[in-house]
């Protein structure tokens, strides 16, 4: 089965690889293969033991439709998964696979490679929607245009300081997530309890070594301290709502009565089935719709802040297909949004009508100096 018609039009085809069956079988293996290798750096596994594991982790591959069975009765997917393994591994190797570990320590890594990889991919395209709108909002930045408060005509701006506060704000949130991802992409590893029980107390050297091996940060066990989890979920919200803000402006502004910019023309795009004269601004609609569905997925991760003692029951089960929602809709957003900034017509006589039709005057006040501190701030943290 595939789910591609519900997916593929709110993100994008390298998102939904970082998420998909193959890659999440494949970091869990990659879990396994770290933790066998660390433990036999530590002693605690024969090294001809962990060359095994490793071995079979790189070779053994797996039916996702069959796992997902079997995960749907084991309630996580790394049982099946390290039955398995051991399986293939056979003999008193196979004892050795996932010695010390617990699912949640396979899935809480695997959720965090993932989250990794979605936020590198992501700011590419956030990347390309600021350079845009920076480079759109120092050209436009003493061109005159009404301003508009509550939907109403109201005192003149310069049109490039709609633009780069847009870009400000799309920045600021992109900034925030790569912080909270940085300061929490952590491997989880902390056994049965989170104790870390039954490792000769080497659990924390295994630990910093799998971390190396994976690319993640190190630390203690965070089983059942869900803060880092739900920081990033709302990073997410937060670049996805500051997307949306700029594709509402568009989207408003692309009105035949207004007419003061439109998204490029692209074969294929915002066409109607009904009406052929009509020109769609169909990517602010992929990053509006995303706008409404993320807020309920942040609020439903913040709900699972607070998960029983040691490990939760419902909790953090629910947490990985809402922070995959998240980056797969941020993804979806960004991508769109940098096709129609890239390409943005602005219509400079529109602009110039629309402001004399209101009959404030041209006075844009300090808008050049702000566009100008905008883009001064914007370079400064780059």
């Amino acid at each position: 089965m595939s789910d591609l018609l519900r997916t593929r039009p709110s993100s994008t085809a390298a998102a939904l690889a970082l998420f998909d069956d193959a890659a999440t079988i494949g970091h869990a293996l990659a879990f396994e293969a770290a933790l066998a290798r660390a433990e036999a750096a530590e002693g605690l596994i024969a090294r001809d033991t962990a060359d095994t594991i490793v071995s079979v982790c790189a070779s053994l591959r797996i039916d996702p439709a069959h796992l997902a069975e079997e995960a749907t009765l084991a309630g996580t997917l790394a049982i099946p998964l390290v039955n398995r393994l051991r399986a293939a591994v056979g003999g008193e190797a196979g004892d050795a696979v996932h010695k010390g570990a617990t699912s949640q320590d396979v899935a809480d890594t695997v959720l965090m490679l993932q989250a990794k990889a979605a936020t590198e991919l992501l700011r590419n395209d956030l990347d390309r929607v600021c350079a845009a709108l920076y480079a759109l909002a120092d050209r436009h930045a003493a061109t005159p245009a009404i301003g508009r408060t509550l939907l109403q005509d109201a005192m003149p701006v310069g049109f490039g300081l709609r633009l780069a506060q847009a870009a400000g704000g799309i920045d600021n949130a992109a900034h925030r997530l790569g912080a909270e991802v940085s300061a929490n992409a952590k491997i989880q590893f902390g056994g049965a309890a989170g104790t870390r029980a039954r490792l000769d107390g080497k659990g924390a050297a295994i630990a910093r070594r799998m971390a190396d091996d994976l690319g993640l940060a190190a630390g203690v066990p965070w089983h059942a301290r869900r803060v880092g989890v739900a920081a990033i979920a709302s990073s997410l919200g937060i670049v996805i709502g500051a997307l949306g803000k700029l594709a509402r402006d568009v989207s408003l502004l692309a009105q035949n009565a207004v007419g003061e910019a439109r998204e490029p023309a692209i074969t294929g795009r915002g066409g109607s089935s009904a009406m052929a004269h009509k020109r769609n601004p169909t990517g602010c609609q992929i990053t509006l719709s995303a706008a409404i569905r993320a807020p309920g997925l942040v609020a439903s991760m913040l709900s699972g802040l607070p998960q029983e003692e040691e490990r939760g029951l419902g909790g953090w089960q629910a947490e990985g297909p809402m922070l995959a929602d998240l980056f797969l809709l941020a993804a979806g957003s960004a991508e769109a949004m940098a096709v129609v900034v890239e390409g943005l017509e602005i219509d400079q006589t529109a602009i110039a009508r629309n402001l004399a039709a209101a009959g404030v005057g041209a006075d844009i006040g300090e808008s050049e100096s702000i566009v100008a501190a905008i883009l001064a701030h914007h370079r400064k943290s780059d």
